[in-house]
Order: structure tokens, then C-alpha cells, then sequence
């Protein structure tokens, strides 16, 4: 990691996350990957740093050929809200990156911009990237391509959106055959199926795993010791032994005053 990435993890206190620094090695050696971490680990970071290295080390001039990097959302919202994040570092480590979205909210001035003057890393969903492959100019606008990021893959493949970007990815495969893959995925119980979507030979061999463990989840008493928790309104009933007996003592409402209750129901409930 350069000098630079380092000063600016440790000056937050952080340390690159051991999946974060994954993505980095698969993407010197030009491998694509999947990502597999639970929400909250880094995921967007880790998929969006190896470009950021990239381009540090070699920046691209503007015009025809400057963009590097796609990111593919199944959200539009996600997608500005991602490209905000993103400016933190960009700005903090002054890199010289542009940082754009293009949506269906995307003004028709900045589209027709977007044209000649493409930023480095652009935002989109399938549908918009369906549009941008339809147009004349996307051989040139997707030429240059280094890299394409796939976020929460996992709700995209397998579904009919799913399908259109499996033709968009092949459509990329064509215009930039070099340009590696990133997917970023929640924790799932079979991976293999994501990465053979990820492929561009559609083996899930060709794209590295790189999965992260979620923590043990903290052990704590349950509040039903007993199977069978009942619904609601008779939670009382189904805790105490102790409760149902003080109710059958003089002076105490009975439970059988519940109505359709009755106290050998209860007793029942609480295992008795």
C-alpha cells in the first residue's frame, strides 16, 4: 500500500482490514474477485481502493479513455450516497479523481458531458449501464475500462436484473477484455454461483474468494427458556409457575377470568 493510503488509515486510527489488503494483491496480479464480508467490514472501501492506488500511480489525463473504474448498484440512492462516501478520501488525500454518477436522475447536460469527459470512476445501475452500452460512442467511452465493481451482487444474480447485467458484463467483456471484476457480497452460504457470475468465462474458479468470518454473536440467557414461546397476551402466563399459584390464592384474580383461559391452560403453558 503506498505511503500516502497508509498515512491516511493511521490518521484516522484505523488499519487496513486483512480483506481490504486481499483486494489489493488480487488486483496487482490482475485477478477478478468476490468479496464476501457481513455489513458494517469495510466491503465498499475494500472494493473501491484498489482503484484509488491505481490511479494515484498513474493518473489518467481527462477526455476520451479517463474513465477507469465502473461501479454497478442495484440502488440508484445507493449509488449517490456511495460516490458522497467516497469524496472523503479522494479530498483528504488530495487524488486527482473524478468521481461521478450517472442515473435516471442524471441532468441531460451532465450526460451529454459525460460523453467526451468521462470522470475516472462512474456510478450506475444495470438500467442506466444498459443505455450507456446502447450508444455509438461506447467503445470509446468503455475502451480504457481497468475495473468494474459489483455491489450487493448477491440480490442481483439469479433475478431478472440479474440477467441484464449478466449481458452488460458480457458486453464489457468485449469493449475492455482487460478490465478486471469486483463483486461485493453480504454473507451467503454458497458463494460459488456468485463467483461463476462474476467470471467473465463464467467459471467460478477464474475469480478469487476472499471471505470474511462474521463475529461470534454475543451469548446471552433466553428470555423463553422453553420451546414453544406463546403469542401475544399470554407471555405471563407462559413464565410463571409461581405468578399462576399466587393468582389462585384468596383475594387474587383468578386466571380464569381470562377469558377462553383457564387455569389448568395455564399451567399447561408454563409447563406445569
Amino acid at each position: 500500500m503506498p505511503e500516502l493510503f497508509a498515512a491516511w488509515f493511521a490518521g484516522r486510527g484505523w488499519t487496513p482490514r486483512p480483506h481490504q489488503l486481499a483486494l489489493l494483491r488480487a488486483a496487482a496480479a490482475g485477478d477478478s474477485a468476490l468479496l464476501i464480508a457481513p455489513t458494517g467490514g469495510g466491503k465498499t472501501l475494500a472494493g473501491f481502493l484498489p482503484s484509488l492506488v491505481t490511479l494515484h500511480r498513474t493518473p489518467r489525463p481527462p477526455g476520451p479513455g479517463a474513465l477507469h473504474t465502473l461501479y454497478i448498484s442495484p440502488l440508484k440512492a445507493l449509488a449517490v450516497d456511495i460516490a458522497r462516501n467516497l469524496m472523503a478520501p479522494v479530498e483528504d488525500m488530495g487524488l486527482p479523481i473524478r468521481i461521478e454518477t450517472r442515473t435516471g436522475d442524471t441532468p441531460q447536460n451532465r450526460r451529454a458531458r459525460q460523453k467526451d469527459d468521462p470522470p475516472h470512476i462512474l456510478l450506475t445501475t444495470p438500467e442506466s449501464l444498459e443505455l450507456l452500452l446502447s450508444q455509438p460512442e461506447a467503445g470509446e467511452f468503455f475502451g480504457g475500462l481497468g475495473a468494474v465493481v459489483v455491489d450487493e451482487i448477491h440480490a442481483l444474480a439469479g433475478s431478472k436484473r440479474g440477467d441484464q447485467l449478466a449481458l452488460g458484463l458480457a458486453r464489457l467483456g468485449r469493449l475492455a477484455p482487460a478490465a478486471r471484476r469486483v463483486g461485493l457480497s453480504a454473507t451467503v452460504a454458497w458463494p460459488e454461483p456468485l463467483r461463476a457470475f462474476l467470471s467473465p468465462s463464467g467459471r467460478a474458479g477464474d475469480v478469487r474468494l476472499v471471505q470474511v468470518r462474521a463475529a461470534p454473536r454475543p451469548s446471552s440467557p433466553s428470555p423463553c427458556p422453553r420451546a414453544g414461546c406463546p403469542g401475544a397476551g399470554t407471555w405471563a402466563l407462559h413464565r410463571c409457575p409461581r405468578s399462576t399459584a399466587a393468582s389462585a390464592r384468596p383475594g387474587s384474580p383468578s386466571s380464569s377470568s381470562i377469558p377462553g383461559r383457564s387455569p389448568s391452560s395455564a399451567s399447561r403453558r408454563c409447563g406445569g
